[in-house]
């Protein structure tokens, strides 16, 4: 279902619905700490149903399948909603109902943020909506302290209410993308399927948003804290996502005592060692590998790389977090023995896309005389399950090797629609596309004009990634074999260049 497509960790348990969550004991601190009636903060969290359309990657040509799912969310200004981008993710249809009614009101996603797992919808009349109470946000809450997850889990249509205590503060993956992680907060409350998006409450404040559980251990969730709530609230300001911004290094720690003496660091000395640095990234006009970094915007970075903020050990990557497209930041490091000091500039890495999944988004592709030729990412590699060695090697490299510099594109030959054209070539699937009559492939566009010139060649000579003979295309009779594929597959249209 859909409220399990990015929360590949949780699993179900019981939860409580309105009326047993109503008679939850409250300490007298907390009762007098919470400014709103807790039947008003029920009121302001809504049920929201979304059907959704996957994009198809094995036939890409296609609309791609419906599903559907719920989640939760709630109002947080005038005609805002926050929610997961997981919750709302490949939406055709968005619909909210608020607690105690069941009316159902159209929707629309307004921005979503699917790094960070979030996202802003709105109504489209909010007019039953006007007297509800915004629920604020908060700050991070403490260790050992009790927090309120409220939302519409699966097992019944009401509202429910658990509660539990915050046992972990960490920087770590978000599942969303696969590909993001962030600063997370571990609870000992079941955060089960339609629970995300849902506040998680202290004294009246939102302290954070539910949006994953753990598999593996019993009354375990995770929310996103009130750092990347408000730095998604504070980007989308100048209405549109800008993403986050990245230092584009692989930092080892440094916990070896030999190590440490080849770089001449005494046992309390700070610094991890920069084990690589991306090509093109914000930190590569400044930083080598082997270099030693010692602080970021004069934080002492330990040799685990963390970092102090506030009174809390977190990762030196939290420093980045909160900042934006074109801050600058102060890396201290050591180079040859040598201190060293320089201020970049950050920003956005767009190649790091190939190995995050994309939602949203029509998968791009090419169809002559069969073959179907598909740039490659994590959702193409996923769907054709692909287990070519140099494919895996190209995708595993795109970004560490700098790849994407070369080619912009990786294109996958991922399925030869049977004709005469094309008979005896099944065995190139899976292969990646080197060249076209000569020329190396660098994007989907290049290689569409390629094989659509205003002058057919006799052959379209097809040279593969790995492979010594090439697959060779003859021209003369591809219109009527185009004609023919297109009515056998029910292929309306022969590509998609753009996203």
């Amino acid at each position: 279902m859909k409220i399990l497509s990015s929360l590949a960790i949780l699993t179900l348990c019981s939860t409580l619905n309105a009326e047993q969550a109503v008679q939850l004991p409250l300490s007298p601190t907390e009762s007098a700490a919470i400014a709103p009636a807790l039947s008003d903060i029920y009121k302001s969290v809504v049920r929201i149903e979304v059907a959704s359309q996957i994009p198809d990657y094995k036939t890409p040509w296609n609309a791609g399948r419906f599903s559907g799912g719920t989640g939760t969310g709630f109002l947080i200004g005038k005609n805002q909603f926050l929610t997961n981008a997981h919750v709302v993710s490949n939406a055709r249809r968005v619909l909210i109902t608020m607690h105690g009614s069941s009316r159902k009101h159209p929707a629309r996603v307004v921005h979503i943020a699917h790094d960070c797992d979030l996202a802003l919808i709105e109504v489209e009349d909010f007019s039953s909506f006007e007297d509800l109470p915004h629920l604020s946000i908060g700050t991070i809450p403490k260790l050992e302290s009790e927090v309120r997850v409220i939302g519409y889990p699966i097992g019944g249509e009401r509202i429910s209410v658990t509660r539990g205590v915050v046992s972990r503060i960490d920087f770590s993956a978000y599942s969303h993308s696969r590909a993001d992680s962030h600063l997370v907060v571990q609870i000992d409350a079941a955060i089960n399927p339609g629970n995300s998006g849902g506040p998680v409450l202290q004294k009246g404040k939102v302290v954070g948003v539910a949006f994953q559980g753990l598999r593996q251990a019993d009354n375990t969730g995770y929310m996103i804290p009130t750092p990347v709530i408000k730095r998604f609230l504070t980007d989308i300001e100048d209405g549109k996502y800008d993403k986050y911004v990245d230092l584009g290094i692989s930092p080892f720690a440094l916990f070896n005592p030999a190590m440490r003496k080849v770089h001449n660091l005494g046992p309390n000395d700070p610094g991890v060692l920069v084990a690589d640095v991306i090509a093109g990234s914000s930190s590569s006009p400044a930083l080598q590998t082997g270099d030693i970094l010692t602080a970021i915007d004069n934080h002492p970075v330990d040799s685990s790389g963390n970092i102090m903020i506030a009174g809390e050990r977190v990762d030196m990557n939290e420093i980045v977090e909160r900042k934006f497209a074109g801050d600058t930041v102060k890396l201290d490091f050591i180079r040859d023995g040598k201190e060293m000091s320089q201020e970049i500039e950050l920003k956005g890495f767009p190649p790091a896309q190939m190995v995050a999944i994309q939602y949203g988004k029509k998968p791009r592709y090419i169809i002559q005389g069969g073959l179907v030729l598909q740039p490659l990412n994590i959702n193409l590699y996923s769907a054709h399950k692909l287990n070519n060695p140099r494919v895996r090697r190209l995708f595993n490299d795109f970004v560490s090797e700098g790849l994407y510099k070369e080619r912009e594109d990786i294109l996958i030959l991922t399925r030869v629609l049977d004709d005469p054209i094309n008979s005896g070539i099944s065995g190139y699937v899976g292969n990646a596309v080197k060249s076209i009559n000569g020329i190396d492939i660098t994007d989907i566009k290049q290689a569409y004009e390629l094989l659509n010139p205003d002058e057919m060649p006799e052959f379209f000579e097809i040279t593969l990634d790995g492979s010594d003979r090439p697959l060779i295309l003859p021209t003369k009779e591809l219109s009527s074999a185009n004609g023919r594929i297109s009515t056998s597959y029910g292929v309306h249209k022969s590509y998609n260049l753009e996203n």
